[in-house]
């Protein structure tokens, strides 16, 4: 999708709006630039399709699909409906909750459907009608509660293992729920039970003729989901969790992202039950009452994503406050006493090295990759990822700031006592001795912390919309994050 489109300039203008022409300027010379890399969706075969059902007629998984609709275009409607029947992997129940105020749905439903949608009575206190179709359950409420309240009236109908929820109007691949149910498979196998699972997702246009802006994702990133929702889109998780867990209206708008941050909160700590599936599997359609193609749409959204994040922070007694980012639905936390000192499981936090405006280090991977490396200083990257906090297996030394306790540890790895340039808090690099390989003493520093149970946390240093007054920050109950 190379053209400029309406939307495109409508994002831009808003952007301006709220972050002056220079960042604007470079904003959408990076687009634009991105926009040079060819994406074509790739959809599965027939024969891969047989080989698949194949596979899955002899697995005992189900998937329960909770669709919350309301005044949803017909087009829309059917055109997920079909993407859920089309599945590669038969053991699936879909849930339709509809709030709208008519029959309008039903009766597309039952166009599509026909005699098979089966009227089965009223449901709990007699506040629903429900309908089902084999697999395909229509629940119609008698008034719209909001989009958390009446995705849990759908979770209380769901039987399967695992729950996952569906926009009105995207759609799955075929191959999705097949997918999801392998990759419980080999996890089972290893001994790993997967709670939560997550795949790569993609846009479209109204008409499902373009696929454009593919998210190809990180594997579980604890500090990554608290500056954005970057799992999202397509989502699976425990029955028992979600249905215990469920969706707090308080966060409509963003009422994913914090059930996604409700969850973490539980496993982070046993990250390996978070899988990421590295493939597109989800849809999701670009319409102008969308927020993915309309910013504007949504901008309660985007608070109430603020509110989830700080939420976390609260319930895990972390001393930081909340700031919209300079992009929508990205956040970043501040704290008075800076990370070390509000986050007892941090060993270091690292910032980002550049040479001639371009990153020559940062957050590196164990094999000494650097990400995001030869990025130009006013770009953001991939996803915006490259100016958000993250966490990192290793943090270049020359730009590094490690917690006191931790000094000795430092002493030991790289044979000099540690010492910060007091200006600005980093590792003063000139006490190393010349000719220092700062990858290698950086892989093996990062590697001494973490096997002390310890964390690492890249944080690039950017200006938030924002700055709090610090001494108003007031964490709330919880469990302490140390």
């Amino acid at each position: 999708m190379g053209k400029v489109s309406l939307a495109d300039i409508r994002k831009a203008w808003y952007y301006l709006e709220g972050n002056g022409f220079i960042r604007t300027f470079y904003a959408v010379k990076e687009k634009l630039e991105a926009r040079k890399t060819a994406y074509h969706f790739e959809p599965v075969s027939e024969e891969e399709w047989d080989k698949q059902r194949e596979w899955s007629a002899e697995r005992t998984i189900r998937f329960s699909i909770v669709v919350p609709t309301y005044r949803t275009n017909e087009e829309f409607l059917l055109d997920m409906l079909r993407s859920v029947q089309d599945q590669s992997y038969p053991h699936w129940e879909l849930i339709l909750v509809d709030a709208t105020e008519n029959d309008s749905v039903r009766l597309h439903l039952r166009s599509a459907l026909g005699e098979m949608l089966e009227e089965v009575g009223y449901g709990a206190a007699e506040s629903e009608r429900s309908w089902k179709d084999g697999r395909v359950r229509y629940v119609h409420l008698i008034r719209n509660s909001g989009i958390s309240e009446n995705t849990n009236r759908g979770l209380a109908y769901a039987m399967g293992d695992y729950i996952g929820l569906l926009d009105h109007d995207d759609v799955l691949t075929v191959d999705a729920l097949y997918e999801m149910a392998a990759a419980v498979e080999a996890g089972r196998e290893k001994g790993n039970c997967a709670r939560l699972l997550y795949s790569d997702e993609d846009k479209c246009n109204s008409e499902r003729t373009e696929y454009f802006e593919p998210h190809f994702k990180e594997d579980f990133n604890l500090d990554l989901i608290l500056t954005n929702n970057y799992i999202c889109h397509f989502m699976v998780m425990e029955s028992e969790m979600i249905k215990r867990l469920k969706l707090r209206p308080k966060y409509d708008g963003a009422q994913d992202f914090d059930l996604v941050l409700r969850a973490t909160e539980e496993l982070m700590d046993s990250a390996e039950k978070i899988v990421h599936i590295p493939k597109v599997l989800y849809h999701w359609r670009c319409h102008a009452n969308s927020t993915a193609e309309n910013p504007k749409s949504k901008e309660y959204a985007y608070e109430a994503g603020r509110e989830a994040v700080q939420d976390f922070m609260n319930v895990k007694n972390i001393r930081a406050i909340v700031l919209p980012y300079i992009h929508d639905g990205y956040y970043h936390w501040m704290s008075q006493n800076g990370p070390l000192g509000c986050r007892g499981d941090l060993a270091a936090i690292g910032g980002g090295l550049y040479v001639k405006n371009k990153l020559v280090g940062g957050r590196m991977s164990m094999d000494g990759e650097v990400f995001y490396r030869g990025l130009r200083r006013q770009y953001s990257g991939y996803m915006h990822r490259a100016i958000l906090q993250q966490s990192a297996e290793a943090l270049d030394i020359r730009m590094i700031s490690v917690r006191k306790e931790c000094w000795e540890v430092f002493e030991q790895v790289t044979g000099v006592p540690y010492r910060e340039i007091k200006r600005d808090r980093w590792f003063d690099v000139s006490t190393l001795p010349a000719g220092t390989d700062y990858q290698a003493v950086s892989l093996a520093l990062s590697k001494a912390l973490r096997e002390r149970g310890y964390r690492l946390l890249y944080t690039p240093r950017r200006k938030a919309k924002w700055r709090p007054k610090m001494r108003r920050i007031k964490p709330i109950g919880g469990s302490s994050w140390n």
